[in-house]
Order: C-alpha cells, then sequence, then structure tokens
C-alpha cells in the first residue's frame, strides 16, 4: 500500500478526539464479537474478559472500558512482550502464564498482530477469564502454594501460523478441561474477537495511511501525557505513606502487609509525576495471594487513572507520569513459581486500597473511603462442571457522595451471573439475592452496602471461598466508620475467609459481602 504524505497538526484536538473515538469503538466491537461468541456463562453473562489495542512497538493505544486487572497488566506486559517474538500475519499468540506477561492461570490472553502489507502497524489483543483451566478444584481458583497447583500452564505458544491453527497446541490445551468442547469453543471465541480487530485496524490504518497513522498515535499519547502531567499538579508535592494487611496469607498463616511510599514530584518538563515504591511489604507468601508485577502495575495505572480527567484517552501516555518500584520477591513483585490465583483478585484490590490510602492525605476531597476490598470469589463444581463467579459489594463514600451498594468496584467490573443462567446450567438454586441493608459505614456520606446471595446445591459440590475483608471491614475516611466485614456461611454456620469443602444436595451457602466504608463524621 502506498505512504500517504503526513499532515497532522498535534494541536488539532478534535482530529485527535475523532481518532481516539474510532480506536476506542474498535476495542468495545471486538468486546461485542467475544461476548457473543462465547458459550460459557463467565464470559458471555458476567462479562469477564477485556479487550485493547497496541501500537507496533507494545504500547497501548486503546482500550475498551472493560476490566482494570485485565487491562493494566496488558499494558505493563505488552510493550517487552512483543520484542521477544519473530510476528507475521496470520499469527496468533496464547499466553496464560503470569509471569510471561499473564495474571493468573484463569486469564488466557490471545494476541494477534497487523500487518499492512509488509508493515506491522499494531497488535489486538484480548483476555478472557476460563472458569475451567485445568486444576482439580472446579473453578479453578484453588487454595494453592505453587503456580502446577492452579491449572494448565500455557507459556507464550503460537496458536496460529500463518492462519493456521496448531491442532496439536490445541487439543494439548483443551483435553485437561472438564469440558474440552466448551473450553474449545470459549478460545474460538476469542480467535473470532482478534479476527473482527485485525480486520477493523487494517481498516482503519487503511483510511488514514500508515505514515499518518503513526502521527496520529504520536500525537495521542503526546496529548494524553500533557493532560495527565497538567491534570496532576492538584496533587500537593510531597510524600505520602500508607500500609494494610491481608486477612491471612491464604495457606493458614497471618496476613502480609503491603507498604506504600507514594512521591509526588515536579517533572523536570513540567508538571507533576508520581513514584510508587512498594519497598517495606512482606515477602512472598506461602498461599496464592502472590502478585506479579503486571498485576500491581494494573492496580497503580488504575489508581493514577482515576485521578485524571474522564475525557483523557487511555493510552500509554497517559500513564507516563507514573514510575513503579516494588522489590523481587516480594507480595506485590512475585517471582516463579508462587501461587498467583488470588494475587490477581484480592491482592490486586488491597493494593488499590492501599495507594488510596496514602492519596487521601494529598487529596482529602476527592479520594473516597475504601470499597469492600475483595471481589469474594466463588468456586464451585463437581468432576463434570465447574462455575465460577465474584460478588459485588459496598463502594467507599467521599466528600461528594455516599457509596454505590452491590457494585463491583476498583480492579473488577464483571456482573453477577443472572439466577436464570445460573440455574439453568448447573445443579445450582439460587434462594436469595439482596442488597445487605446497613453494612456500609456510617458517616456524614454512608458507605454502600454489600449484598447476600445464598445457594442451594442441588448435588454434591466442591467449594471453594477465597475471600478478604472478613476480619476488619473497609476503613472509613475523615471520622467515618468502616463497612460491615463480610462473612461466609454454610448452613448458617460461619466459615472462614477462604476454604476448600464438599457440600451435599440440600445444603446452602450464604455470603454477605462487606459494606464499603463511610466519609466524615456522622451529624449527631
Amino acid at each position: 500500500m502506498a505512504r500517504q504524505p503526513e499532515r497532522f497538526d498535534p494541536d488539532d484536538r478534535i482530529e485527535l478526539a475523532v481518532f481516539e473515538s474510532r480506536l476506542a469503538a474498535l476495542c468495545e466491537t471486538m468486546g461485542a464479537v467475544l461476548r457473543r461468541a462465547a458459550f460459557s456463562p463467565n464470559i458471555r453473562d458476567r462479562l469477564d474478559f477485556s479487550c485493547a489495542l497496541f501500537d507496533a512497538g507494545g504500547e497501548l493505544l486503546a482500550q475498551a472500558t472493560h476490566i482494570p486487572v485485565h487491562l493494566g497488566s496488558m499494558a505493563w506486559a505488552m510493550r517487552d512482550l512483543v520484542h521477544r517474538f519473530d510476528w507475521a500475519p496470520g499469527h496468533r499468540l496464547l499466553l496464560n502464564d503470569p509471569y510471561a506477561g499473564g495474571t493468573h492461570l484463569p486469564d488466557v490472553t490471545l494476541i494477534a498482530p497487523v500487518f499492512i502489507d509488509d508493515d506491522l502497524v499494531g497488535f489486538v489483543a484480548n483476555r478472557a477469564h476460563h472458569a475451567d483451566i485445568g486444576s482439580e478444584t472446579p473453578g479453578s481458583m484453588p487454595l494453592s502454594r505453587s503456580l502446577e497447583d492452579e491449572g494448565v500452564l500455557i507459556s507464550p505458544t503460537w496458536l496460529y501460523r500463518d492462519g493456521r491453527r496448531d491442532d496439536a497446541v490445541f487439543e494439548s490445551i483443551c483435553e485437561p478441561m472438564r469440558n474440552p468442547a466448551l473450553a474449545a469453543a470459549d478460545f474460538q471465541a476469542q480467535v473470532a474477537a482478534s479476527a473482527d480487530g485485525e480486520r477493523a485496524l487494517g481498516r482503519l490504518v487503511a483510511d488514514y495511511g500508515i505514515d499518518r497513522f503513526g502521527a496520529l498515535c504520536d500525537g495521542l499519547n503526546a496529548y494524553a501525557e500533557r493532560l495527565a502531567r497538567a491534570s496532576l499538579d492538584a496533587l500537593p508535592v510531597g510524600t505520602y505513606r500508607a500500609e494494610d494487611a491481608m486477612d491471612d496469607d491464604g495457606a493458614g498463616g497471618p496476613g502480609p502487609v503491603i507498604r506504600v511510599r507514594v512521591d509526588v514530584v515536579d517533572a523536570a518538563d513540567g508538571g507533576r509525576s508520581l513514584r510508587m515504591d512498594f519497598d517495606g511489604t512482606d515477602g512472598a507468601v506461602a498461599g496464592n495471594l502472590n502478585c506479579p508485577m503486571s498485576v500491581t502495575a494494573a492496580a497503580a495505572f488504575y489508581v493514577v487513572r482515576c485521578l485524571l480527567p474522564d475525557e483523557t484517552p487511555s493510552c500509554a501516555g497517559a500513564l507516563a507520569p507514573l514510575q513503579l518500584v516494588a522489590p523481587a520477591g516480594c507480595l506485590v513483585h512475585a517471582q516463579a513459581p508462587s501461587a498467583t490465583a488470588a494475587g490477581n483478585v484480592e491482592t490486586s484490590q488491597r493494593i488499590v486500597d492501599v495507594l488510596l490510602r496514602a492519596l487521601a492525605d494529598a487529596l482529602p476531597e476527592r479520594i473516597p473511603a475504601a470499597s469492600q476490598g475483595t471481589m469474594n470469589n466463588v468456586g464451585l463444581g463437581a468432576s463434570d462442571w465447574s462455575y465460577y463467579e465474584t460478588l459485588a459489594g459496598g463502594c467507599g463514600a467521599s466528600a461528594a457522595c455516599a457509596g454505590r451498594s452491590a457494585t463491583h468496584s476498583h480492579m473488577t467490573n464483571t456482573l453477577n451471573t443472572p439466577a436464570e443462567v445460573l440455574e439453568s446450567h448447573f445443579p445450582l438454586r439460587l434462594v436469595e439475592y439482596r442488597v445487605r441493608r446497613d453494612s456500609g459505614g456510617r458517616g456524614r456520606r454512608a458507605g454502600g452496602d454489600g449484598l447476600v446471595r445464598t445457594f442451594e446445591f442441588l448435588e454434591t459440590t466442591d467449594v471453594t471461598l477465597i475471600t478478604e475483608r472478613r476480619g476488619e471491614g473497609p476503613w472509613g475516611l475523615d471520622g467515618g466508620s468502616a463497612g460491615a466485614p463480610g462473612e461466609n456461611r454454610l448452613d448458617g454456620e460461619r466459615l472462614p475467609a477462604k476454604v476448600g469443602l464438599r457440600a451435599e444436595a440440600g445444603q446452602r451457602l450464604t455470603i454477605l459481602t462487606p459494606g464499603g466504608g463511610g466519609f466524615g463524621a456522622a451529624e449527631a
């Protein structure tokens, strides 16, 4: 294709806005294809997937409004990942290795390059959470102590070469699943989404021409960085610290402590920069709360993004003001073969809480109290079926408003499985699903309430719960009280925060999720 001359005015905000919208729409459409093509309720109904677009160097260009822990970790890992492989048209790379660009094993990522003639112009990527990734524990969220306990490990592997699927690789991945046909269908849904993204990005680049497309990408990143640095001027220069502890280590030991120091400094070229340093955080634990650096980066990126105006482009430039530091081997920079199943879902939430608590001293009128601080992971199943979901809870209140009730917050952005879907696919009955009234923290602004969800088992079922905030509730701010801690019960008897058990037909499992923290002292 003939290259067109570059005629881009870097100050043309209208053209940049149109360009950004086209990129974002491309990601949203990929997500729609993935959802409609998927078979499993976790992807199709709970929307546990994410899609993003990257430039030829692996830098983030755009993302859909999907799941922060997926998107931020991809943005962190892609920059290094893409340079380790020789890409060609029709190639597709599959992976879930937490220490090679992934997060935890159930999250499987598919990456496809996009070429115009012989020119590599970018990548499309999607990540989907597979409720069964071959673990012996239904839901593939076991109380694991090493990575090999968590299911099928997919180091970066060519699933397609030159447009042809490697059937041997594909079958070796699907065969260990409880339902190989269902797993195959969901993997092919990811392929379909990537194919749609490849075609759409190819058309977009053809519309602009390669040189103009590249200039627009550069302009978008430069604009996002300028906007981000200027927006962070609201942060007073200084050092801010916070720490928080997990309930336990996931293996019967005490909960590790996460410590952070946030330095707000004036950048040499104008605007503010942030340095987030996790030195002093406890080491990796025996359980599965360990976070690879990609997940820690996702939490940090999310917090920074929350400080920026809505109109800030979701591209690499917006993240340029952030420097992230964590000692290798600590909880939030875990090393192989540490188990990571809960690091992605639970520790990531606590990292967000710690960062927000530190920044509350800098921006007391903007930072909210703690939200529920857990994803309330529920894994259920038997030899022939596997079910997984995360549950919503209360959001923290702020100076501006009360916290929202029964909402997924921070690093998750999924849905609870609809009752009709749950009961039509699995031997389960949903007998209670309601807001947990008065569980939000009190204050001038009340924290949001959690929810109550009760499952009745219609056959013998293996159960795994991985939850947090069961000891102390989410903290309040400025005199507001903490939200109510969560509870797990089987037939009314209290269960630990993290537990594996076998339930018999007729027994009932009830999850009461935490309320959000309140803000400000309550009026007398």
